[in-house]
């Protein structure tokens, strides 16, 4: 009877090692597994919901666009006819000339030549004596007349071009105050003002340009008034000089008597 027991035991216990080669159970480790994968699953969680809040914080911002574009309009959208002829008109070359170029291109032959388009009589360059010699002008006094007819010519042209731009300037300004009167949206109102601040800025350019110009000229024929009078005094210390030394030269060629005439006694 012992014999069956132990016999019955040892069997029992080679069946249970044997079983425990084939599964293995550790409830700790499954356990700690499912505690990690559930950790992960909320953390993913978490990552998908702060997406969707920054989806819906990036749609709020969108709608906030749209809403602001259909209150003030979309300034890419807005295109202005009058701005080409602004950027033109600020492009162009201006005609006038400082007073150092226009001086250093006077010509006395041009100036005993220059009648105004036929409001003077040319001088022309030679004339005629009355035994009828042919004399060939001097130039140098016809410089500062040349410099004044420089500074002239180019007042007429920068008033000229300035009238012009100034009609063309000023229909582009009621045009735009026009369209400007007739916007609906904000970004047509600011981009309108913009363009009509610079057409009156350039509008201003013109008196500039004429101002510049006239101050050429004035400055000019004052230069030419001074000079005239420095010439006239020059003239006048000369002709001192000369009258001086003249009148030395007579006394020393023509001495006056001092002493009486003394006659031979008979």
């Amino acid at each position: 009877m012992k014999r069956l027991i132990a016999l019955t035991l040892v069997t029992l216990g080679i069946t249970v090692s044997a079983r425990a080669q084939w599964v293995v159970y550790d409830p700790a480790n499954t356990i700690q597994s499912v505690i990690n994968t559930a950790q992960e699953i909320a953390k993913y969680v978490e990552m998908i919901q702060n997406q969707v809040q920054q989806i819906q914080a990036l749609e709020d911002q969108l709608n906030e666009f749209k809403h602001y574009e259909s209150l003030f309009g979309d300034p890419k959208a807005v295109l202005l006819t009058t701005v080409q002829p602004l950027v033109t008109d600020l492009r162009k070359t201006e005609l006038g000339q400082t007073l150092t170029a226009l001086e250093g291109a006077v010509d006395a032959g041009e100036a005993m030549l220059y009648d105004a388009n036929g409001l003077f009589t040319s001088i022309g360059t030679t004339f005629n004596t009355p035994n009828g010699k042919a004399v060939t002008r001097l130039e140098a006094p016809y410089l500062p007349v040349a410099a004044v007819q420089k500074t002239t010519d180019n007042f007429l042209s920068v008033s000229t071009d300035a009238t012009a731009r100034r009609i063309a300037l000023k229909e582009e300004i009621a045009r735009t105050t026009t369209a400007l009167k007739s916007a609906t949206t904000d970004a047509e109102v600011q981009k309108l003002t913009g363009v009509l601040i610079g057409l009156s800025s350039a509008l201003n350019n013109t008196d500039y340009e004429i101002n510049q110009a006239t101050a050429s000229a004035l400055v000019q024929d004052v230069a030419n008034r001074n000079d005239a009078q420095r010439q006239v005094q020059a003239k006048k210390e000369q002709q001192h000089a000369e009258f001086t030394e003249a009148v030395q030269k007579y006394g020393q060629t023509f001495r006056l008597m001092n002493a009486p005439t003394a006659f031979p006694t008979p």
